[in-house]
């Protein structure tokens, strides 16, 4: 039986026209894209996020560069230490704080995020989008995620 979304069921919609697959499809379009513009300078996309976190902010604690990714801290300390290893940044414990971890770029971090400083813009060429529609689009994401993300912690069993 399918789930019933207005008065369309899901098994009405065609696989190619559903907005999971559309997001999927243009997810790894966005991926490969990034892939081909960040491979000469040794990154991957995730690693490219990191180090533009931090060229905003600056030296931040851990969680802090989590959050701006919208991942859990988990998901970011393997990515800081490849970084490390890279000596891209560094990882040390906050004095006030030993819980905390802060992350800064080193000279070479800043020196590799200052070269791929224009990837955004190519993004924004490849994806045939002016500034205006970029930014409607990601507001839509955004908002997407927000609802979506809402509605899973509304239906989360709690435990």
């Amino acid at each position: 039986m399918g789930t019933t979304v207005g008065t369309t069921t899901g098994t009405d919609v065609p696989v190619d026209q559903r907005l999971c697959l559309a997001l999927y499809q243009a997810s790894h379009a966005m991926d490969a894209t990034y892939r081909v513009l960040l491979e000469g300078y040794g990154l991957t996309y995730p690693q490219y996020t990191v180090l533009s976190v931090l060229r905003q902010d600056g030296p931040s604690p851990v969680t802090g560069v989590a959050r701006r990714l919208g991942l859990s801290s988990n998901t970011v300390s393997p990515l800081l230490k490849r970084l490390e290893a890279q000596g891209l940044l560094t990882r040390r414990r906050s004095v006030g704080d030993e819980r905390t971890v802060l992350v800064e770029l080193t000279d070479a971090g800043r020196r590799l995020g200052a070269e791929v400083d224009d990837v955004p813009a190519q993004i924004t060429a490849a994806s045939g989008l002016d500034e205006g529609q970029q930014a409607e689009l990601v507001g839509t994401l955004h908002r997407l995620s927000a609802t979506l993300r809402e509605g899973v912690e509304r239906t989360a069993p709690e435990g």
